[in-house]
């Protein structure tokens, strides 16, 4: 599996990453998944915090991040969804305005 290779320089980067990996795959998650990795990435809980609130153990919610994490980057590895997003967005930088503008009617 790929671990999103040099996009996952720090923190930082690892963080986007799987934020933009979630907006193409996270309706493939299950419901605790989804909250759990909301809980943790957009609404800066702690893993203590997660626990508390769910009635689990902290150990408990750094294993399901964990395993969301490794889901969303399975889900990337085979599908490249977002991938080839960032391709397109590429190769459209380069067409013609018009072009631009009638793609991005259909995006």
């Amino acid at each position: 599996m790929n671990n999103g290779g040099n996009i996952m320089k720090n923190a930082m980067d690892k963080e986007i990453y799987l934020s933009g990996l979630y907006d193409y795959y996270g309706a493939l998650l299950t419901d605790k998944q989804r909250e759990y990795f909301e809980n943790y990435y957009f609404n800066n809980l702690s893993l203590a915090e997660i626990a508390e609130n769910y009635n689990t153990s902290r150990n408990a919610i750094h294993k399901q991040i964990k395993d969301t994490e490794n889901k969303l980057l399975y889900y990337e590895d085979k599908l490249g969804l977002c991938r080839k997003s960032l391709e397109i967005m590429e190769i459209i930088k380069e067409l013609d305005e018009d072009i631009i503008e009638q793609i991005e009617e259909l995006i």
